[in-house]
């Protein structure tokens, strides 16, 4: 487990303490093919300290281990706990605390290609960060994109976003007009819409679970012997088919 370090400017007070963040280490492989980095939501505005118990933070924590199974001892995985709960535009905070985080990752597995997976906030997040280099993939899950979103960071990335018809928390409208507007600028994106699913992702959540890591094990871990469209993740729904062959939105019942 790291904590936040100087190496670029993180986010930092909570009143009289100072709040750092946090890289939790899932599966660290002598020598990953990948880095997988899992991103927790939040709020808009909050100065408040992340902290190890909240929903948010272990929401994340049944995924992180999904991808680290799928990955099969090829992955390196972390979770990353930033300093406090909020966006707090227009500094940012979890852009920063991420990109300190695959900072860390890249020096201690240099050369890796990269995947962002966010919930929430956190797929607003990994949308945002993913102009860092060597990412590759990004998944947002329900994530939360507001109108105006920049997209040029997401040149050149393949993008899986998944969202709820029943969430009232974000907008999984706005999740699918996004997943329209990547396309309409040539980049690879994908929208997933599962009916009758809300914000927490608890109505079907090994649906879930296995839709995240079998896009990242293909994306990242393709062997040159696998069939277009098939993944390295035989547990893998179907649905991921439709992914990988171009289809642009697909809707689970």
């Amino acid at each position: 487990m790291i904590s936040g370090g100087p190496a670029r400017p993180v986010s930092t007070v909570t009143g009289m303490t100072q709040a750092r963040p946090t890289l939790v280490d899932v599966t660290m492989p002598e020598r990953p093919e990948a880095i997988v980095l899992v991103l927790h939501g939040g709020r808009e505005s909050s100065l408040a300290a992340v902290r190890s118990t909240q929903l948010a933070v272990l929401r994340m924590i049944p995924i992180a281990n999904r991808i680290a199974k799928a990955g099969a001892g090829r992955l390196a995985v972390a979770r990353l706990r930033y300093a406090v709960r909020g966006w707090n535009a227009p500094g940012l905070a979890p852009v920063r605390d991420t990109e300190w985080a695959l900072d860390q990752l890249t020096a201690r597995f240099p050369g890796c290609p990269i995947a962002l997976v966010g919930h929430s906030m956190g797929g607003r997040t990994a949308l945002r960060a993913a102009g860092y280099p060597g990412v590759q993939s990004v998944v947002g899950l329900a994530p939360w994109l507001p109108a105006g979103e920049p997209i040029d960071q997401l040149a050149g990335r393949r993008v899986l976003l998944i969202h709820g018809d029943q969430d009232r928390m974000t907008s999984w409208r706005a999740t699918a007009a996004m997943s329209e507007r990547l396309r309409s600028a040539g980049i690879a994106a994908s929208f997933i819409e599962i009916r009758g699913e809300r914000h927490g992702m608890l109505r079907q959540p090994r649906l879930w679970h296995d839709l995240t890591a079998g896009f990242l094990a293909t994306t990242l871990l393709t062997r040159t012997d696998t069939p277009h469209g098939e993944t390295t993740d035989p547990s893998a729904p179907n649905y991921l088919r439709q992914v990988f062959q171009g289809q642009a939105r697909i809707t689970i019942e």
